[in-house]
This record gives structure tokens, C-alpha cells and sequence, in this order.
């Protein structure tokens, strides 16, 4: 899953973002709604981290423009504002959960997670191709009852291919949803996971549409 961190305290924006990436996600922090909203036009992110208190503006603000353009994105809002009128207000404007700063950041990636987990539209959060179930609650894969191990980036372009099924992703999408905007990326870094995911899984899990892109096989879920 790839978060979109806008937080301007420097020591809490860096040790949420080092958080959530020791949790196995792809994580982007940003310090001002600017830059906030240059990344959402760069990246496609499946959930956002919205600080209030900004120093360029009420983080209140983006959340309406992200709600007006009927965005799927995930929002949870994170502030100092403990009133029961501001988490009215922001979960009124289409926040999905609130966080009250001091927080617990094992509670906040679990939050991430849970409201996360609300917009994928599959029966149980499960998908089943043949002898493989890909559990995107409990972010394992098991063939034929084992449960095999994948690494961070191996399991992101699973759980990517297993949120949009029947639909292709293109090598540029992954590389997307796999790295940071301040990350390099291998020419043929997709096409090396992509190998070994299949050495794990066996070769019918991901298909392969040449000059296209990849997708799962067909679901029997």
C-alpha cells in the first residue's frame, strides 16, 4: 500500500513515515499542502495521512478538494485539535477516521490499515486462484495451506494485482505503487519481482500481457 504523509513536525513526520514503511508499505512525507498536493498529482496513493495544522493552510481544505473530485483515496486526519467539534467537522467533510496527537504509532499503521481495508471490494478480503489465498487483512499469501514469504515489494505487487482483479497494471503503475517520489527505480527492477514471485507461487498466479502489462489469473473466489 503506498501512504501519502503530510505532517509538518519534523521528528513526528519522519518517525510516522519510518513506521509505516518498516510495516511494509511505500511511504511519501510532506511538510506543506503544496507540496501535499503536488504529490497527489504525481502519485497514485491509496491512503493519505492529513495533518490539520499546516503552515500553509487548514488541511481541511485539501480534504474537500480530494471529496469534490470524488476520490476513492483513503483519509485519515491526524492533528493536536482535540474538540469534539473539529473531528465532527473533518469526518463530516469525508475524513474516514481521527487521530488525536500524542498517538501510539503502532495504533496509527493499524488504523491506516483498517480504513484501508474498507475500500477494497472483495467478500472477506480474500482472493483465491486456484491452490494460492492472498488474505489482504492479514497480508499473507498461502499455497496450498502454507503460508509463503514474500518481501515488501514482492507482497505490494500482489496485494496491487489482487485490489484491481481482471484489470491490467502497467509496468509504470507498479513501479509507482512499489517506490517513493524520491526513490530510484532499476530499469528492470518489475520484471526481476515479478520472477521471483512466481518462483514462490508457481507460474499461473500473474499473467503476463506482452507490451501491456501484468494481472492475476482469474479469480475462483
Amino acid at each position: 500500500m503506498k501512504i501519502l504523509i503530510i505532517e509538518d513536525e519534523p521528528a513526528l513526520g519522519s518517525a510516522v513515515r519510518d513506521r509505516v514503511r518498516q510495516a511494509g508499505h511505500v511511504a511519501d512525507w510532506f511538510r506543506t499542502l503544496t507540496d501535499g498536493r503536488a504529490a497527489l498529482r504525481a502519485s497514485a496513493y491509496d491512503s493519505l495521512l492529513l495533518d490539520l495544522g499546516l503552515p500553509d493552510g487548514n488541511g481541511r481544505y485539501l480534504l474537500r478538494e480530494i471529496r469534490r473530485n470524488r476520490s476513492s483515496l483513503a483519509v485519515l486526519i491526524t492533528t493536536a485539535q482535540d474538540q469534539i467539534s473539529d473531528r465532527i467537522a473533518g469526518l463530516s467533510e469525508g475524513a474516514d477516521d481521527y487521530i488525536v496527537k500524542p498517538y501510539d504509532l503502532d495504533e496509527l499503521v493499524a488504523r491506516i490499515e483498517a480504513v484501508a481495508r474498507r475500500y477494497i471490494a472483495l467478500p472477506d478480503n480474500i482472493v483465491i486462484i486456484d491452490d494460492v489465498e492472498i488474505d489482504l487483512s492479514r497480508r499473507q499469501l498461502r499455497r496450498e495451506g502454507r503460508t509463503i514469504d514474500l518481501s515488501a515489494r514482492e507482497w505490494a505487487i500482489v496485494e496491487l494485482l489482487a485490489r484491481r482483479p481482471g484489470a491490467l497494471c502497467s509496468r509504470e503503475q507498479i513501479e509507482d505503487a512499489l517506490y517513493g517520489l524520491s526513490d530510484d527505480v532499476e530499469s528492470n527492477a518489475i520484471e526481476v519481482f515479478i520472477s521471483r514471485i512466481r518462483k514462490k507461487t508457481g507460474p499461473g498466479l500473474i499473467v503476463t500481457v506482452r507490451g501491456r502489462g501484468y494481472s492475476l489469473a482469474e479469480s475462483s473466489s
